[in-house]
């Protein structure tokens, strides 16, 4: 049998690959021959048209939306998380095969030759809906980590920008771009920007660039969740949603809920049924001028003040946090961090520690990103002091992780917890709880929103901040290999004595594309 698939994560980078890896090694074993496209941040490789009309089945393995899914239209279509590809790729193949045979059963004929088989029925279209997510939730999960994974690039390099120019320029970099007073010292506004190099520096301009990027983080972020629910007629009333939220202060929040408007907007007005000489002038004039008047006006009068408020209060509650409640905090973030890796779940604890940067709040960063960082080295760490407990490909990829875990890439871990989740995945998350806790406790504070170790110079009481990592690490490894050892006998593996005794070598780490 033949068969295309796609696959795509909220940040394309490590689970996408992951994902079609483990789809290309299942059909194999099944003697079928797929074609993986990945939408991830490096691009896609679209499959050729020819390929997909020769398929006599679809896999979409993604957490997003899919790029392009028209172009699937008519086949049969097996829809899961990148997460259930990694985990049980075997059982989407089979899966697709059974959704191809009924399909040509039903009277569709030669699938491979029409290319227009019926669509699966809904109960084999979907069958990796997770417990407690009926079709609307899992909708509304791939419309918000559309816009996650849009907003991405740009938190990372605005973030880094930024704190790059903290680091070299000192805290009065702000003032010297921005203008006001800072260690006795007032500065006057930079408004002239082709002389901002002798005003403030390299470090202002990496300041101003930094700045520039982020501010666009509200908007990108709407605008593509809106992208997600009707295509490119939302993008428009989607981003100025999101320049409305940051207009009245909303925020992130206002961010996802206007991105969320201007969406359902958007396809309200596409369903509608017009004259023909109106048609045309629909994708370019009416939906963005109808969609923008109303979701911005919405923004405006209705929702941002209430959403504003909303924004203010989490400022003042994570500026208050201190004590039992920043320690709760930091062990709950790290709960979330290493509970699915990369995740949804992660990736909606590492957005509210984005949303801490970008109200000031810098000590909720800290924790989140020293609480992704745990888990793969604590993974490699075990696999160094009990080699024997694990298969050589996890001792392979043991040597990956440290550097992946150092990079503040928690999908290092996910090999492993792939492999025997009950025992991995517990043990990360009270390593990680511990580290994040720790964090909190200590005021460890991070400017940059990614970059692990190698952004060690923008870390507050960073001492402190390499002890909680520290701790984190070895009681996740304490963990893992505590577990490893209950109910399962240890690898047996001549080369086991020789690994435990040789330093971990360097790696590749997972392809970005």
């Amino acid at each position: 049998m033949k068969i295309v698939a796609v696959t795509s994560c909220p940040t394309g980078i490590a689970h996408t690959y992951m994902a079609a890896e483990a789809l290309e090694q299942a059909a194999q074993a099944a003697g079928h021959e797929i074609r993986v496209e990945t939408q991830g941040a490096a691009g896609a490789d679209p499959i050729p048209a020819q390929e997909i009309a020769a398929a006599q089945a679809v896999v979409f393995a993604a957490d997003v939306e899919v790029r392009g899914r028209e172009r699937f239209a008519g086949k049969p279509l097996i829809e899961a998380t990148v997460k259930s590809a990694i985990h049980d790729a075997a059982a989407l193949i089979a899966k697709a095969e059974a959704a191809a045979e009924k399909a040509a059963a039903a009277g569709s004929g030669s699938v491979a030759a029409t290319g227009s088989a019926a669509p699966a029925p809904a109960d084999e279209a979907e069958p990796s809906r997770g417990p407690g997510f009926s079709g609307a939730g899992t909708r509304l999960r791939q419309w918000l980590m559309t816009g996650v994974s849009y907003m991405i690039p740009f938190v990372a390099a605005g973030g880094l920008m930024i704190a790059l120019a903290f680091m070299f320029g000192g805290p009065e970099v702000k003032f010297k771009v921005v203008g006001g007073s800072y260690g006795g010292h007032t500065y006057a506004a930079v408004t002239d920007y082709s002389k901002i190099l002798s005003q403030a520096g390299w470090a202002g301009v990496l300041f101003l660039l930094g700045s520039t990027a982020f501010s666009m983080l509200v908007p990108i972020l709407a605008g593509f969740i809106a992208y997600a629910i009707a295509d490119r007629p939302g993008l428009v009333p989607g981003v100025v949603a999101g320049l409305v939220a940051g207009l009245v202060g909303a925020g992130y929040l206002g961010g996802l809920i206007g991105g969320l408007l201007a969406g359902g907007v958007v396809y309200g007005i596409t369903r509608l049924k017009l004259p023909r000489f109106l048609s045309a002038l629909m994708p370019v004039l009416i939906i963005p001028l109808v969609s923008t008047v109303i979701v911005g006006g919405l923004m405006l009068l209705v929702v941002g003040e209430p959403v504003a408020a909303a924004q203010r209060g989490l400022t003042s509650w994570l500026n208050s946090l201190s004590g039992t409640n920043a320690l709760l905090l930091g062990a709950l973030l790290g709960l979330m961090m290493a509970f699915d890796m990369g995740g949804p779940v992660n990736k909606v604890a590492y957005s509210f520690g984005l949303a801490g940067l970008a109200s000031g709040n810098l000590t909720v960063m800290a924790a989140v990103m020293a609480a992704g960082m745990t888990p793969p080295i604590a993974l490699a760490l075990a696999t160094v002091v009990r080699p024997r407990l694990f298969t050589p490909a996890e001792r392979k990829a043991g040597n990956a992780a440290w550097l992946l875990g150092a990079s503040f890439i928690t999908e290092g871990a996910i090999p492993f917890a792939a492999a025997d989740p009950l025992r991995v995945i517990p043990s990360l998350m009270t390593g990680s709880a511990v580290t994040g806790a720790l964090s909190m406790q200590f005021g460890s504070t991070s400017r940059a929103p990614h970059g692990g170790i190698w952004v060690i110079g923008l870390i507050g009481h960073p001492a402190q901040y390499i002890v909680a990592l520290l701790a984190g690490i070895a009681v996740s490894a304490a963990c893992v290999i505590g577990a490893k050892q209950i109910g399962r006998k240890p690898v047996t593996d001549p080369a086991a004595e020789a690994v435990s005794s040789a330093a971990p070598a360097a790696s590749s780490p997972i392809p970005v594309g």
